[in-house]
Protein backbone atom coordinates (compact mmCIF):
# COMPACT_ATOMS: atom_id res chain seq x y z
CA UNK A 1 0.00 0.00 0.00
CA UNK A 2 1.49 3.10 -0.79
CA UNK A 3 2.30 5.68 1.94
CA UNK A 4 -0.05 8.03 0.90
CA UNK A 5 -2.96 5.77 0.32
CA UNK A 6 -1.90 4.41 3.98
CA UNK A 7 -2.66 8.13 5.38
CA UNK A 8 -5.44 8.61 3.64
CA UNK A 9 -6.55 5.75 5.36
CA UNK A 10 -5.60 6.54 9.04
CA UNK A 11 -7.23 10.19 8.56
CA UNK A 12 -10.24 8.00 7.80
CA UNK A 13 -9.57 5.50 11.11
CA UNK A 14 -8.91 8.60 12.78
CA UNK A 15 -12.13 10.30 12.12
CA UNK A 16 -10.54 13.68 10.43
CA UNK A 17 -11.91 15.25 7.37
CA UNK A 18 -10.39 14.69 4.44
CA UNK A 19 -8.38 17.38 2.50
CA UNK A 20 -5.23 16.26 3.30
CA UNK A 21 -2.64 16.33 0.15
CA UNK A 22 0.26 14.44 -0.20
CA UNK A 23 2.72 14.32 -2.35
CA UNK A 24 5.79 11.74 -2.72
CA UNK A 25 9.52 13.08 -2.97
CA UNK A 26 12.71 10.78 -4.22
CA UNK A 27 13.42 7.55 -5.70
CA UNK A 28 11.78 6.02 -2.61
CA UNK A 29 8.89 8.37 -2.57
CA UNK A 30 8.99 9.46 0.87
CA UNK A 31 5.11 10.92 1.54
CA UNK A 32 4.88 14.84 2.33
CA UNK A 33 2.45 17.06 3.55
CA UNK A 34 1.39 20.62 3.08
CA UNK A 35 0.11 21.36 6.10
CA UNK A 36 -2.31 24.90 5.75
CA UNK A 37 -0.42 26.69 8.98
CA UNK A 38 2.98 25.85 8.67
CA UNK A 39 5.85 24.23 7.03
CA UNK A 40 5.79 20.45 4.92
CA UNK A 41 5.83 17.88 6.97
CA UNK A 42 8.09 14.50 5.40
CA UNK A 43 7.90 11.27 6.28
CA UNK A 44 5.61 8.33 6.83
CA UNK A 45 5.52 8.43 10.60
CA UNK A 46 6.02 12.30 11.02
CA UNK A 47 2.83 13.06 9.16
CA UNK A 48 0.83 10.26 11.13
CA UNK A 49 2.13 10.75 14.72
CA UNK A 50 0.74 14.77 13.33
CA UNK A 51 -2.51 13.51 12.39
CA UNK A 52 -3.30 11.76 15.79
CA UNK A 53 -2.49 14.61 17.29
CA UNK A 54 -4.86 16.41 15.12
CA UNK A 55 -7.40 14.22 15.77
CA UNK A 56 -7.05 14.21 19.90
CA UNK A 57 -6.47 10.76 20.39
CA UNK A 58 -2.36 11.22 21.52
CA UNK A 59 -3.30 8.17 23.93
CA UNK A 60 -1.88 6.45 20.53
CA UNK A 61 1.25 7.79 20.60
CA UNK A 62 2.11 5.93 23.97
CA UNK A 63 0.57 6.76 27.53
CA UNK A 64 3.86 6.73 29.00
CA UNK A 65 7.91 7.50 28.13
CA UNK A 66 8.43 3.96 28.52
CA UNK A 67 4.90 3.08 26.09
CA UNK A 68 5.84 6.18 23.95
CA UNK A 69 9.47 5.10 23.54
CA UNK A 70 8.56 1.48 22.34
CA UNK A 71 6.05 2.91 20.20
CA UNK A 72 8.35 5.12 18.44
CA UNK A 73 10.64 1.96 18.16
CA UNK A 74 8.23 -0.14 16.33
CA UNK A 75 7.36 3.19 13.68
CA UNK A 76 11.17 3.03 13.38
CA UNK A 77 11.00 -0.50 12.85
CA UNK A 78 8.43 0.12 10.09
CA UNK A 79 10.29 2.56 8.27
CA UNK A 80 13.35 0.99 8.28
CA UNK A 81 13.12 -3.15 8.10
CA UNK A 82 9.50 -3.51 6.27
CA UNK A 83 9.06 -0.88 3.57
CA UNK A 84 11.00 -1.62 0.78
CA UNK A 85 11.84 -5.63 1.71
CA UNK A 86 10.89 -7.57 -1.12
CA UNK A 87 12.73 -11.18 -1.40
CA UNK A 88 10.71 -13.73 0.55
CA UNK A 89 14.17 -14.04 2.60
CA UNK A 90 14.03 -10.29 3.70
CA UNK A 91 9.83 -10.53 4.38
CA UNK A 92 10.84 -14.35 6.32
CA UNK A 93 13.54 -12.34 8.00
CA UNK A 94 11.29 -9.88 9.25
CA UNK A 95 8.26 -11.79 10.06
CA UNK A 96 10.42 -14.33 11.94
CA UNK A 97 11.61 -11.16 14.07
CA UNK A 98 8.33 -9.51 14.86
CA UNK A 99 6.72 -12.69 15.71
CA UNK A 100 9.37 -14.06 18.28
CA UNK A 101 8.58 -10.63 19.91
CA UNK A 102 4.88 -10.67 19.57
CA UNK A 103 4.71 -14.36 21.51
CA UNK A 104 3.71 -13.16 24.38
CA UNK A 105 2.15 -10.03 23.50
CA UNK A 106 -1.09 -8.74 22.30
CA UNK A 107 -0.08 -5.75 20.76
CA UNK A 108 3.27 -4.27 19.61
CA UNK A 109 3.48 -2.12 23.01
CA UNK A 110 1.94 -4.88 25.31
CA UNK A 111 -1.96 -4.39 26.18
CA UNK A 112 -2.55 -1.06 24.31
CA UNK A 113 -3.58 -0.71 20.82
CA UNK A 114 -1.18 2.83 19.49
CA UNK A 115 0.10 3.65 16.11
CA UNK A 116 2.58 1.80 15.26
CA UNK A 117 0.39 -1.63 15.53
CA UNK A 118 -1.72 0.42 12.74
CA UNK A 119 1.07 1.26 10.84
CA UNK A 120 2.91 -2.23 11.07
CA UNK A 121 -0.38 -3.30 9.53
CA UNK A 122 -0.98 -1.39 7.01
CA UNK A 123 3.25 -2.12 6.31
CA UNK A 124 2.72 -5.94 6.65
CA UNK A 125 -0.67 -5.95 4.98
CA UNK A 126 1.19 -6.96 1.50
CA UNK A 127 2.71 -10.14 2.66
CA UNK A 128 -0.52 -11.43 4.87
CA UNK A 129 -1.63 -13.57 1.74
CA UNK A 130 1.81 -15.01 1.57
CA UNK A 131 0.09 -18.11 3.19
CA UNK A 132 3.31 -20.18 3.73
CA UNK A 133 5.34 -16.94 5.51
CA UNK A 134 1.75 -16.32 7.59
CA UNK A 135 1.40 -20.25 8.77
CA UNK A 136 5.34 -20.11 10.48
CA UNK A 137 4.51 -16.63 11.98
CA UNK A 138 1.37 -17.43 14.01
CA UNK A 139 1.90 -14.42 16.30
CA UNK A 140 1.92 -12.31 13.29
CA UNK A 141 -1.08 -14.03 11.92
CA UNK A 142 -2.88 -13.05 15.78
CA UNK A 143 -1.78 -9.83 15.99
CA UNK A 144 -3.32 -8.81 12.72
CA UNK A 145 -6.71 -10.41 13.26
CA UNK A 146 -6.54 -8.30 16.99
CA UNK A 147 -5.85 -5.17 15.32
CA UNK A 148 -8.94 -5.73 12.31
CA UNK A 149 -10.84 -6.55 15.46
CA UNK A 150 -10.46 -3.39 16.90
CA UNK A 151 -14.22 -1.51 17.58
CA UNK A 152 -12.52 2.06 16.70
CA UNK A 153 -10.91 0.22 13.67
CA UNK A 154 -13.47 -2.19 12.62
CA UNK A 155 -14.40 -1.72 9.00
CA UNK A 156 -11.25 0.52 8.33
CA UNK A 157 -8.07 -1.68 7.79
CA UNK A 158 -8.26 -3.80 4.98
CA UNK A 159 -8.87 -7.38 5.40
CA UNK A 160 -6.85 -10.42 3.87
CA UNK A 161 -6.11 -12.36 7.35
Amino acid sequence: MAAAAELTLLEKSLGLSKGNKYSAQGERQIPVLQTNSGPSLTGLTTIAAHLVKQANKEHLLGSSAEEKAVVQQWLEFRVTRVDGQSSKDDIHTVLKDLNSYLEDKVYLTGYNFTLADILLYYGLHRFINIECLVKRHSSVSRRAETSQRQNVWKGKFPSHV
